[in-house]
C-alpha cells in the first residue's frame, strides 16, 4: 500500500487550484457581491441560485441543501472520488508532483487507486489511437474524415484516433505500460474472451469522450468496413469512470462559450459537433450513444444558470428523418426542466450539420442555429401537419390532437398565446373556442392522473440544528453567530475574541466553533484567512461541525456602514456584556434560592463567584472606556 499524500503537497494543490476556476468547470458562476460568487447547486435541483463560492476563503456552500467544503471536497462529491483521488486529479491539472509518505520516507506512488488507474489507461489509449491515425493502416479512417470535410488539423483538435484491425494491438500496448487485463476490461478498453482480454475497438475511427475537466473516460467508435460485424457506432460500456447518461461529447470544449453566450446547441452525432465548432458554433455538444435525458438537462442548466428571460437558449438540431422527429418528441418531454428558452432547428432538406457544412459551407450551419423555431411551435406544427385543414372535420381533428400539446405548457401566459396561435394556424378563427378546448384537456389530464397536489417543499435542515435547537429568531444567538463569522472571515478585526470562554456562548454549536478556534491558537494565529479556515475545517472532529463551520465562513456578515475594527470590537463587547449580565443574574437567582438555609458553604461559594464576576464586570467596563 502506498502512503498518504504529504500535507505540504496538499496545501500546494489547494493554493494553485483556485476554487472559482475548478467549480467554474462544472457550473456558471456569477458575481454575488462581497467577494462571493453564486450559481445553481449541482447537488440538488433548484431554479434560483443558492450555491455560493468564496474565493478568498477557498470555500463553497449551498444555502439550499447545506452542502459545503473546499475545492477538494467539491471534486470528491461531484465526481465521486476519494480524498486522495480528488487531490491527484487537481494536482494533474495544476502541475503539482505529489509525494507520498510510506515507512517514514517519501516515495512515488505506483498504485493511485482504481479511478486514477483507469484514467491513466484511457489517456494512454487516446495517445495510442491518435498515433495510429497517422499510420498506413488508417487510410480508410482518414478517407472517411476527408470525405466529410475534416483534415489532420481538425482531427488533432478533437483528439481523433484509429483502432487497428488486430485483436490485441491496444491490449498489448497497455500491458507493456503496466496495466493489467482486469483494469482494461473494467475500464471498457478490452473485452473478456476465452483466452483472455482482447481489444474492444478494432478497425474503427475513434472520438475520445472527455469529462468536463478534459479527462478521457471513454470512446465513441465508428465502423469503417460495412462488411464487418458489429454496430455502426460502438461506445465504451458503463464503467467506474464512464456514465453515458451524464456525459456530453464536446462539453470540455464548449463549456466556456456555453456559459459566456448563455446558449447550448444539442446535436445528434460526433461529426455534427465537429462541424458546428468548425463553423463557429462553439456551444455544440452531443449525447454519447443515448437519448438526451434528465442528467444532461441538469448539466446544461447549471452552465446556463437556468434563468429565464436572461437570454438563455437551448437549441436542438435533429435530422429531418423519422428518427430525428422522435428525438424532437423526447426533447419536448424534457423541456419543462429548462428555465431557458428552448428551440428546434431542422434543415428543410433533412441535412444534419455535418452534411450541411459539407454541401453548403460554414455559414449554412451558423444560419441553421441562428434561425430555429420555438420547441412548442415546432411540436404543434408537426402534429397538425398530418391533418387536412381544408375541411372543418380535419381542423377539429387537428385541434383535438394539438390541444394536449398546448395544455402541457406550464406557463399560463405562454399557454394562452400558443392557444391563440393554434387558432390562427388551424384557420378556425374562434380563439375562445380553441382556448376552451385546451382547458378541457388540462382538466382531463389532472383527473386522469388522480394525484393530490404535491405537498409544499419543506425547508432543508441545515447543520445549525443538528446538535441542539437553534432559533434564528433569538437575537442573542444572532449576535454570537455574527461574532463567529467575523472571527472566521476577518480575524484581524476580531481583537479581543481570544478572551472568550464557553460561558460567553449560549448554544453548543457556537461553543464547539470557539473551541476549534482556541485550539488553533486563536484569531491571533490567523495570518492567512484562507489557510486559517482550511485549518479549522480539518481540525473539526465530525462532518456536522465541519459543515457548520463552512457555513459561517461563507455566510455574509450583516453590518451597517463600514465593517472595521470599531464595529467588530463593538459586536464582541456586546456579547461579553450580555454574558456577564447573564451569569450575574444566574448567580443572584441561585443565591436567592439558597435563602436562609443551613448550606453556608454553598452560599459562600456563590457570593465569592458573584464578587469575582462583579470585579470582572468593572474591569471590562474600564477596558471599554479606555478603548473608546
Amino acid at each position: 500500500m502506498a502512503g498518504r499524500i504529504r500535507d505540504e503537497d496538499i496545501a500546494l494543490v489547494r493554493e494553485r487550484a483556485p476554487i472559482a476556476d475548478v467549480i467554474g468547470e462544472y457550473l456558471q458562476l456569477r458575481n454575488a457581491g462581497g467577494g462571493s460568487l453564486k450559481g445553481l447547486c449541482p447537488f440538488h435541483d433548484e431554479k434560483s441560485p443558492s450555491f455560493n463560492v468564496t474565493p478568498s476563503k477557498n470555500l463553497w456552500y449551498c444555502f439550499g441543501c447545506g452542502e459545503g467544503g473546499d475545492t477538494i471536497s467539491f471534486l470528491q462529491k461531484i465526481d465521486s472520488l476519494s480524498f486522495a483521488e480528488a487531490v491527484e486529479s487537481l494536482a494533474r491539472q495544476v502541475g503539482v508532483t505529489l509525494r507520498y509518505e510510506e515507512g517514514g520516507r517519501s516515495t512515488a506512488r505506483h498504485d493511485s487507486g482504481k479511478r486514477q488507474r483507469l484514467l491513466e489507461a484511457h489517456r494512454a489509449a487516446a495517445e495510442f489511437f491518435a498515433e495510429q491515425l497517422l499510420t498506413g493502416g488508417a487510410v480508410t479512417a482518414r478517407r472517411f474524415l476527408d470525405e466529410r470535410g475534416f483534415n489532420r488539423v481538425h482531427a488533432e483538435h478533437f483528439g481523433l484516433g484509429y483502432a487497428p484491425a488486430g485483436w490485441e494491438n491496444l491490449t498489448t500496448h497497455l500491458r507493456r505500460k503496466g496495466f493489467t487485463d482486469q483494469e482494461l476490461i473494467e475500464g471498457g478498453l478490452a473485452s473478456q474472451g476465452r483466452r483472455g482480454a482482447y481489444d474492444r475497438f478494432r478497425n474503427r475511427l475513434l472520438w475520445p469522450i472527455r469529462e468536463v475537466t478534459g479527462e478521457v473516460v471513454g470512446f465513441g467508435a465508428r465502423k469503417l468496413d460495412p462488411a464487418e460485424d458489429g454496430p455502426k457506432y460502438l461506445n465504451s460500456p458503463e464503467s467506474p469512470i464512464f456514465h453515458k447518461g451524464r456525459l456530453l461529447y464536446g462539453l470540455d470544449l464548449a463549456k466556456r462559450d456555453i456559459s459566456q453566450k448563455s446558449q447550448a446547441v444539442i446535436v445528434e452525432g460526433y461529426t455534427d459537433v465537429m462541424a458546428c465548432h468548425l463553423a463557429g458554433v462553439t456551444t455544440a455538444v452531443a449525447t454519447c450513444g443515448t437519448s438526451f435525458g434528465e442528467d444532461h438537462l441538469k448539466i446544461l442548466r447549471r452552465m446556463l444558470l437556468g434563468r429565464s428571460n436572461q437570454g438563455g437558449r437551448v437549441v436542438f438540431t435533429f435530422d429531418g428523418d423519422a428518427a430525428g422527429q422522435k428525438a424532437a418528441v423526447r426533447a419536448f418531454a424534457e423541456e419543462h426542466g429548462f428555465a431557458s428558452e428552448t428551440f428546434v432547428a431542422v434543415q428543410p432538406d433533412g441535412l444534419d450539420p455535418c452534411d450541411l457544412r459539407l454541401q453548403h459551407g460554414d455559414q449554412a450551419v451558423a444560419d441553421l442555429v441562428d434561425n430555429p423555431a420555438p420547441l412548442y411551435e415546432f411540436m404543434i406544427r408537426k402534429v397538425i401537419e398530418d391533418y387536412d385543414l381544408s375541411a372543418p372535420e380535419g381542423r377539429i381533428a387537428a385541434l383535438d390532437a394539438a390541444a394536449p400539446v398546448v395544455a402541457s405548457i406550464r406557463n399560463a401566459g405562454v399557454r394562452r398565446l400558443y392557444g391563440t396561435n393554434l387558432d390562427r394556424w388551424l384557420g378556425i378563427l374562434d380563439e375562445s373556442f380553441v382556448l376552451r378546448r385546451v382547458n378541457q384537456h388540462i382538466r382531463r389530464g389532472n383527473a386522469q392522473e388522480g394525484r393530490p397536489a404535491a405537498p409544499a417543499a419543506r425547508p432543508v435542515p441545515t447543520p445549525d440544528a443538528q446538535d441542539a435547537p437553534y432559533n434564528l429568531n433569538d437575537q442573542s444567538l444572532l449576535r454570537e453567530r455574527q461574532a463567529l463569522k467575523i472571527a472566521l472571515q476577518y480575524p484581524s478585526l476580531a481583537v479581543g475574541f481570544d478572551k472568550f470562554t464557553d460561558e460567553d456562548f449560549t448554544v453548543p454549536q457556537h461553543k464547539a466553533v470557539l473551541g476549534l478556534i482556541i485550539a488553533a491558537g486563536g484569531v491571533a494565529a490567523a495570518y492567512d484567512p484562507a489557510a486559517w479556515v482550511s485549518a479549522l475545517r480539518e481540525a473539526a472532529p465530525n462532518e456536522t461541525q465541519r459543515d457548520f463551520l463552512t457555513r459561517l465562513a461563507v455566510e455574509q456578515v450583516q453590518f451597517y456602514g463600514e465593517l472595521d475594527e470599531h464595529y467588530a470590537r463593538q459586536m464582541l463587547s456586546t456579547i461579553r456584556t450580555h454574558s456577564i449580565n447573564r451569569r450575574e443574574s444566574n448567580l443572584r437567582s441561585e443565591l436567592s434560592r439558597l435563602g436562609a438555609s443551613s448550606e453556608v458553604e454553598e452560599q459562600q461559594r456563590v457570593l465569592t463567584e458573584l464578587m469575582a464576576l462583579q470585579q470582572e464586570k468593572r474591569a471590562f467596563q474600564d477596558e471599554l472606556a479606555d478603548g473608546m
